[in-house]
């Protein structure tokens, strides 16, 4: 089979892209459009390292396939920025620091982003079980915990 074109919206941005029927979203983002944010990991979905939000719902780019993404609309941690100010889950990972390695860090923050979306004032049991699907090697989850109820707080003030 040849390539499909597909359409999809990327951190507000629509894209038209020609695709192989197999190749995984996470290498169309990466390869395709040049957003390098979304990492590549396990490419089994265990780590979540390419997590991105997909129409609304966190979802790990290296179990789809980039034809699914086809009239999607998708947010990648390069689209949490706005005009140059850091999203409060991204301030939050600062001020916290919330990271070490940061192989982790843009699954984290946009399964982060997706959690603070659903549930703006979460526990910690409640952000320790939404973030259960993002492996991170390094941190302990601890200041990740705290980082997002950082961004918590400050998402409520805003």
């Amino acid at each position: 089979m040849g390539k499909k074109l597909i359409s999809m919206t990327v951190n507000g941005q629509t894209h038209e892209v020609a695709v192989e029927p197999r190749q995984l979203l996470i290498h169309t983002l990466r390869e395709e459009l040049g957003l390098t944010g979304s990492h590549i990991g396990c490419e089994t979905s265990h780590c979540g390292a390419c997590t991105v939000d997909f129409n609304g719902e966190s979802v790990k780019s290296c179990t789809l396939l980039a034809v699914q993404a086809d009239g999607a609309d998708i947010l990648t941690v390069e689209g949490l920025a706005n005009d140059g100010v850091l999203h409060p889950v991204q301030e939050g990972f600062t001020e916290k620091h919330g990271l070490q390695c940061g192989f982790c860090t843009p699954g984290m923050m946009i399964r982060a982003y997706r959690l603070l979306q659903e549930n703006p004032n979460p526990s910690e049991e409640e952000i320790r079980t939404g973030i259960s699907g993002n492996l991170c090697r390094c941190t302990g989850y601890q200041n990740i915990v705290r980082a997002v109820q950082y961004a918590a707080e400050k998402l409520s003030a805003e």
